[in-house]
């Protein structure tokens, strides 16, 4: 969504199928329009893009991934990485504060994908019903920045994924 290149996308279904062992398929990308954004701080709200989401894949089985370029808010934080809805089982993640860019940094693409892929995971291990974790290898430990990010593994520690692996 907003900005996402397909390939990116492309990359992550395969790494996303092995750590899961479901099947990812890609739909056709949405966009959300700017005046769905919040005018005064240029984001969207978390609840807007699963809406949106939602209205755009009423009749899906399985859980509803997005990978949005914008920027992304909720209530009680000034950004976010990602987030998901156990009970709607729709997860998404911006790459808008992922991109080395936006740190001042030079562009690499392998850090914009590697920090999506453990976003990603992160994202669906909530939609799974999992909590944050306190290990800050785990996918699930919750990233206060993007050092946190970088720190973290693709995977879950061994204590989430038993409980993963009993949630399906």
């Amino acid at each position: 969504m907003n900005g996402v290149e397909p390939e990116l996308c492309e990359r992550l279904a395969p790494c996303l199928e092995e750590r899961f062992f479901h099947k990812f398929a890609i739909e056709k990308p949405l966009t959300l329009s700017p005046t769905q954004a919040n005018s005064i701080r240029r984001q969207f709200f978390l609840n807007t893009v699963f809406n949106r989401m939602l209205a755009a894949y009423p009749a899906r089985e399985g859980l509803l991934l997005g990978v949005i370029g914008s920027d992304l808010y909720k209530t009680s934080h000034n950004f976010i990485f990602g987030d998901a809805s156990e009970t709607d089982r729709v997860a998404v993640v911006s790459t808008f504060r992922l991109k080395p860019e936006f740190y001042n940094e030079a562009p690499d693409d392998a850090a914009v994908f590697n920090r999506t892929l453990k976003e990603c995971v992160h994202a669906l291990g909530h939609s799974f019903g999992l909590k944050h974790c306190y290990n800050t290898r785990c996918a699930m430990y919750y990233s206060h920045s993007i050092y946190d990010t970088d720190a973290k593994l693709t995977y879950f520690c061994d204590t989430c994924d038993k409980r993963v692996r009993a949630n399906r």
